[in-house]
């Protein structure tokens, strides 16, 4: 059986691979060459957005904020530090 928290994780996913895949927003697919020349695999870079998305998801929904492009650009800076441990 498939958890919430599985799908979610799925979501996140899919929606940093579609940010990949259209260069939208570029600062995602720069993030992730940066991460992989760091030595990040593919898969953790990934994940690494995904952190910074998910956060950026938390911050609308809990704070009724619309998408902030600055606030996930600079979670997206700040990696390999995940956005909450700052």
């Amino acid at each position: 059986m498939t958890s919430d928290a599985d799908i979610a994780q799925q979501a996140i996913l899919e929606a940093v691979d579609t940010q990949l895949e259209n260069n939208n927003p570029p600062i995602t697919r720069e993030t992730w060459s940066r991460l992989r020349s760091e030595g990040f695999t593919s898969d953790e870079a990934r994940k690494l957005i995904g952190y910074a998305l998910a956060n950026e998801i938390s911050e609308i929904m809990n704070n009724g904020d619309t998408f902030n492009e600055a606030r996930y650009s600079q979670n997206l800076d700040n990696l390999p530090d995940i956005p909450w441990e700052q």
